[in-house]
């Protein structure tokens, strides 16, 4: 049975645009073009996803969100906004009221939607057949020791977009790490010249010298050759991948397919590789 998603935008080219591209996908989409008839549908409906407007008529996204929240009957379901606004403030907000991904339509790619969709779908299958209750003992204590694996690390994250930077030092700041930000290959090296970070997330398409030219003189310097370097980048062809690996990447994460909170786990899952080495 195909998966049911529920669409809550008064924009209609891209109310349209995404039920377009969820049909396409295999996916059974319906449509509200306000917050009150998406409240309701949400209720009625019981949807394995929403993606959620904030700017609504009659009910706003935030009061849908806490609408949804007070009800049990559907506080579970998971929600991907989809809105205007990238500020830290409006994406904090939205957070705190339990949504599992964020996206800036001034961004916005329907294949990414799709993409994010896909995950979270996928998400909510694994934690239904392999919830906490099923966890073993070592698998708890894994996680608890986990939980500290960046705190007190320096960090040093390459990405010239501003909207992902901000969130990444909030993500970054709450493990308690000590962060160093470069938007470009010079500002990067000019850290590496008297910092030298624990792990380095990297960005590879950059306004001057790309990710894998950094990360090739990164690993080229026996000065900086040991530290691990995590790709993140709109690339996902499997020859960008395999260049990553080639040029000594730890990991190479692609962003449509992957949380913030998946990337700080991979940065904690390097960290605890190297320390065990």
């Amino acid at each position: 049975m195909a998966s049911k998603i529920l669409v809550i935008e008064d924009d209609i080219f891209l109310g349209d645009v995404l039920m377009q591209k969820l049909k396409a996908a295999g996916y059974e989409a319906s449509l509200a073009r306000d917050g009150v008839s998406g409240l309701k549908q949400l209720r009625e409906g019981k949807p394995d996803l929403v993606l959620l407007d904030i700017i609504l008529p009659q009910m706003n996204g935030y009061e849908v969100l806490e609408a949804k929240l007070k009800d049990p009957s559907i506080s579970s379901i998971p929600v991907i906004v989809v809105s205007n606004s990238g500020q830290p403030v409006e994406i904090n907000r939205a957070l705190a009221l339990g949504v599992k991904d964020y996206l800036v339509k001034a961004q916005f790619d329907p294949e990414e939607v799709i993409a994010k969709v896909r995950l979270q779908l996928m998400k909510q299958r694994n934690q239904a057949t392999d919830g906490p209750a099923n966890q073993s003992g070592e698998q708890i204590k894994a996680s608890a020791g986990n939980q500290a694996a960046l705190a007190g690390k320096k960090i040093m994250w390459v990405e010239d977009d501003k909207f992902l930077s901000d969130i990444i030092a909030r993500k970054l700041s709450v493990q308690g790490c000590q962060l160093f930000h470069a938007t470009d290959g010079v500002q990067a090296f000019k850290i590496l010249e008297t910092e030298t970070p624990d792990l380095i997330l990297l960005d590879i398409l950059l306004s001057g010298i790309d990710g894998f030219e950094i990360l090739k003189q990164i690993k080229s310097k026996e000065a900086t050759a040991r530290i691990p370097v995590i790709l993140l980048s709109n690339l996902g062809q499997r020859e960008d991948v395999e260049k990553g690996k080639m040029l000594g990447a730890a990991r190479f994460l692609i962003k449509a397919t992957v949380t913030l909170d998946e990337i700080v786990e991979e940065m904690k899952n390097v960290i605890r590789e190297i320390v065990g080495k």
